[in-house]
């Protein structure tokens, strides 16, 4: 049985995040959309150790800086909660492996990320990073794929969420 705890991971380079489109993984919640690098942990890993290892295992990147941005925990029906460990990415080493065996990986600039095929959710969170906001906790609950609650730091907000929220 997979952990119900994740991490996810947006590398930044030159004004670009580096992002993964969902393509090639059978029987994928997120298939055909872009999200960041990460993966449920192994046995016995912190977050930290998930977060090195999944970076390695898709990108063959070593990250040598990260920043814990925050927790977002996903609720949808049918399935499992979801516990997922938020972070930035500045720095690396290695040379990008573009051929994953879950997606097709591409360096984004910041400002079009938007205009990819995302979820609801990851608008929010990536809202939040690109606002530099600090550490947050934030819920989403999903009904049969629609975003229907947000929940950050305890408060719930109104969809769809304004500049404002």
């Amino acid at each position: 049985m997979k952990s119900p705890m994740t991490t996810l991971c947006y590398i930044e380079k030159d004004g670009k995040y580096l992002m993964m489109h969902r393509v090639k993984k059978e029987h994928d919640i997120n298939e055909g959309k872009w999200i960041g690098v990460g993966g449920h942990f192994e046995q016995g890993e912190s977050p930290e150790e998930c977060l090195l290892r999944e970076v390695k295992e898709e990108t063959g990147l070593t990250l040598t800086s990260w920043r814990f941005r925050g927790i977002v925990t996903f609720s949808a029906d049918g399935s499992p909660t979801e516990y997922m460990c938020l972070y930035t990415a500045d720095a690396f080493t290695g040379t990008l492996e573009e051929d994953c065996r879950e997606g097709i990986l591409r360096w984004v600039p910041k400002e079009e990320v938007g205009t990819l095929s995302l979820w609801e959710g990851d608008r929010v969170f990536l809202d939040l990073l690109t606002r530099d906001a600090p550490f947050f906790s934030l819920k989403l609950v999903y009904e049969h794929d629609c975003l229907t609650e947000c929940v950050l730091d305890g408060q719930s907000k109104h969809l769809p969420l304004t500049e404002n929220e």
